[in-house]
């Protein structure tokens, strides 16, 4: 749809500064895409830095009905961001100026468009840390981390972001400003809409500022390397490492398509003839984390594990977790089209989940590639493809949909913290019944009776499914 002439006229009133209202369609285009799948254009893209603004964008654009996306910096991997309807962009990432942390009350106040690794930077400054650390975070927004409900590796002991938020401003469809929770730890008044509103995709409101939990910073911290021969062994390690008592901080997998592509991007020395590696990363008191890494050693012979490898300094740490961030640029060097998906599994499921994906790459001859949080079943099956290659994109379709029923079928999610978006919706029949998804549709239309923001996210349309060749 287009903007009503006069509708455009009063947002040019509401956003005094003329150089945050974009209509060109150089600016337009660079906003229909994410980090996932597919293009949308928008018809206009506003840069909100002002609860004042974005009530005053909200209240218009019900009044006229056109359609809202609130948006980030656009590094969703499940189509979020994406303005399927057209209508108005609403960018939040200009919008960080806020970054106060009160080492007292341990909790730290941002405006949306702070990048989330910006805050454990500022909370360690006093002793402190922000947990949620999803690879993105060092680009992504807090608003963007908060709307998708974000994990991250340290997300296996310490907990996803909505864990962290205890309070949150909130500007209605209708353009109307709320609180909700506030400053406390402990807060049982009424519903819960703090936690609604995260992981609600920018579908209820959109956030303007955030009340976010601290904790005290790990005094110690150590990294292990485990390299396995057969990759299933990779996913008994994971649970017998869980089940053993210890709960590191994190567990990422990489498999040999993952380890072979990261170094030939930048050799780091890993092992390419291993079928899979575990990163494992513990901390807390030096004693206990010296404890713990023994153990971990035990278990890994126990399990058939080839080596294990402990890094001795902060600089070999830092290397290894390199190498799991730059799993993402890597593997895109042979084909241009990744498609990543977070499908979760229980975590005794680890084991057979991973022999599953190993089946479905052969069936659907796909370049797949398995990595991510393995400690809490997160893993992320990458696959990666041409989508100029038509008859390559329909067997992708049957993968992802193999891969989701897999998951599903083992007692798992469609999505452990990527979000639905666009990507996964026409799967949540899969996943809900329809009792459970008429009344998420209630509390939409509750709120936001007029659709206007962010429609086409999270719930499908009769018929609907993924389409990925046309």
């Amino acid at each position: 749809m287009s903007i009503p002439r006069n509708a455009y006229q009063q947002i040019k009133m509401i956003i005094r500064d003329q150089s945050r209202v974009l209509t060109s369609e150089e600016d337009l285009v660079s906003y229909g895409y994410d980090a996932s799948f597919g293009f949308y254009l928008p018809d206009l893209v506003v840069q909100v830095t002002s609860v004042e603004e974005t009530a005053g964008i909200l209240k218009l654009a019900n009044r006229f009905k056109i359609p809202v996306t609130p948006r980030g910096q656009a590094s969703s991997l499940s189509g979020g961001p994406l303005p399927v309807k057209g209508g108005i962009v609403l960018d939040v990432s200009q919008w960080n100026r806020k970054l106060i942390v009160d080492s007292e009350d341990l909790v730290a106040v941002v405006s949306p468009g702070v990048v989330t690794a910006r805050i454990d930077k500022e909370a360690a400054k006093y002793g402190l840390m922000y947990p949620p650390d999803p690879g993105s975070s060092q680009m992504s927004t807090i608003a963007g981390n908060l709307a998708e409900n974000s994990g991250g590796p340290r997300c296996l002991k310490y907990g996803v972001t909505k864990d962290y938020v205890i309070g949150l401003e909130v500007v209605t469809p209708q353009g109307e400003v709320m609180r909700t929770g506030g400053r406390t730890v402990k807060n049982v008044s009424g519903y819960d809409l703090t936690k609604l509103i995260v992981g609600s995709e920018g579908t209820l409101g959109v956030i303007t500022e955030a009340t976010l939990r601290l904790v005290p910073r790990p005094p110690s911290s150590r990294t292990l390397m485990i390299i396995f021969n057969h990759f299933i062994d990779s996913g008994r390690m994971v649970t017998q490492i869980l089940t053993s008592g210890i709960l590191p901080a994190k567990i990422e997998m990489m498999d040999q398509a993952s380890i072979r592509a990261v170094e030939a991007y930048k050799p780091l020395g890993l092992p390419t003839d291993a079928e899979a590696i575990l990163l494992v990363a513990l901390d807390g008191h030096p004693a206990a984390v010296k404890d713990e890494s023994e153990k971990i050693a035990e278990i890994a012979k126990g399990v058939g594990a080839r080596e294990i490898k402990a890094a001795e300094t902060d600089r070999e740490a830092g290397e290894l977790w390199q190498a799991r961030r730059l799993v993402s640029p890597a593997i895109v060097r042979t084909k241009p089209t990744k498609i990543s998906e977070d499908a979760t599994v229980p975590r005794s499921k680890i084991p057979e989940f991973c022999a599953r994906l190993q089946e479905i790459k052969m069936k659907y001859r796909i370049d797949l590639v398995v990595f991510g949080h393995a400690g809490d079943g997160n893993l992320h099956p990458n696959i990666i493809c041409d989508k100029r290659d038509k008859e390559e994109m329909k067997r992708v379709e049957k993968a992802i949909e193999a891969i989701f029923h897999t998951a599903l079928n083992l007692g798992g999610t469609l999505s452990g913290e990527h979000g639905i978006g666009t990507m996964k919706s026409a799967y949540m029949p899969w996943e809900f019944s329809p009792e459970a998804l008429d009344m998420m549709k209630r509390i939409k239309t509750a709120w936001d009776p007029n659709n206007i923001l962010n429609p086409s996210k999270i719930f499908p349309v009769p018929g609907q499914r993924l389409v990925l060749s046309e």
